[in-house]
C-alpha cells in the first residue's frame, strides 16, 4: 500500500511540474502567445471590447488585429516584449486613436494583461483587463 502511495504522489509531482513548465512566464512570451480572440473591459466604462490578435503582415514578432466596441470596429498594431504589452488602436487606420499599455499577470500563463488605456482625447487614463478567449 506505502508503495502504491508513494507511486501516485510521485506521477503528481511529475504533473505539476510539467503543468508549471508548459506555462510561459510573462518574460517568456511573444508573439504566438498573444495571437487569438481576446476581451477586454475598462475600469468605469460599462461596455468592454472584444480584440483579434493576429502576426502583423509586415513587421515579424509584431501584432496586428482589429477591435470591436460593440459593432464599432478599429484596427490595432503593437508588440510584447519582456513581459510588457504595447497596442496602438486606431479608428480610422491613419491615426491612433487610443493606446494600451500593460503587464502580462505572473502566473496567467500569458492569458491575462493588465494596464492603463488612454483615448485621443486627452481623458484620463483607464484600467483595462485583458483576458484570452
Amino acid at each position: 500500500m506505502k508503495a502504491l502511495a508513494a507511486l501516485l504522489l510521485a506521477g503528481c509531482a511529475a504533473a505539476s511540474s510539467a503543468q508549471q513548465a508548459a506555462c510561459p512566464q510573462p518574460a517568456d512570451l511573444g508573439q504566438l502567445h498573444m495571437v487569438g480572440l481576446w476581451r477586454v473591459e475598462f475600469e468605469g466604462l460599462a461596455q468592454g471590447a472584444t480584440l483579434l490578435l493576429e502576426k502583423h503582415p509586415e513587421y515579424e514578432g509584431s501584432l496586428a488585429g482589429a477591435i470591436n466596441r460593440n459593432g464599432v470596429r478599429g484596427q490595432l498594431a503593437g508588440d510584447i516584449e519582456d513581459g510588457e504589452f504595447t497596442l496602438e488602436e486606431s479608428a480610422d487606420g491613419k491615426r491612433i486613436s487610443g493606446t494600451f499599455l500593460g503587464d502580462v499577470v505572473a502566473g496567467s500563463c500569458g492569458r491575462e494583461i493588465r494596464g492603463t488605456w488612454q483615448d485621443e482625447e486627452d481623458n484620463p487614463p483607464r484600467n483595462f483587463v485583458m483576458r484570452k478567449l
